[in-house]
């Protein structure tokens, strides 16, 4: 059986040489390997920037956060000294806040819809 196969090797080999496929099939085979590792390369590029971007909007939305908390509690403390109770200004601010949150609750299909519409509208944008 290894008679066999050297004999097909051989006969591989030599019509590899005749039609010059065997510089075909290494170039080929390099070219391969050098676009799959681009590839990685790129996909590695575009997760860092994802990351990066995430990193950078997380620190946004939590700089935005804490402002908004110290803001809410200094108007309802400057609210608190219009009126005689020193609960009102919290109670302002609180219905200040829940209002539009009751608003989205009862709206959420709705503009949950309207979002997806949106962001399909630019995927398909980018895809062209």
């Amino acid at each position: 059986m290894s008679i066999l196969a050297a004999v097909m090797e051989s006969i591989k080999d030599s019509v590899f040489k005749f039609f010059r496929l065997n510089n075909l099939v290494d170039n080929l085979s390099g070219y391969v390997e050098a676009r799959i590792d681009l590839l990685k390369i790129e996909i590695r590029e575009d997760v860092a920037k994802v990351l990066a971007q995430g990193l950078v909007i997380a620190a946004m939305l939590l700089m935005a956060l804490m402002f908004l908390l110290f803001f809410s509690i200094g108007l309802a403390n400057y609210l608190n000294t219009f009126f005689a109770d020193t609960y009102a200004g919290y109670w302002i601010m609180a219905g200040i806040y829940g209002i539009p949150c009751l608003l989205f609750l009862l709206f959420k299909k709705s503009l949950s819809a309207y979002f997806e519409r949106k962001m399909m509208a630019i995927i398909k944008r980018k895809e062209k």
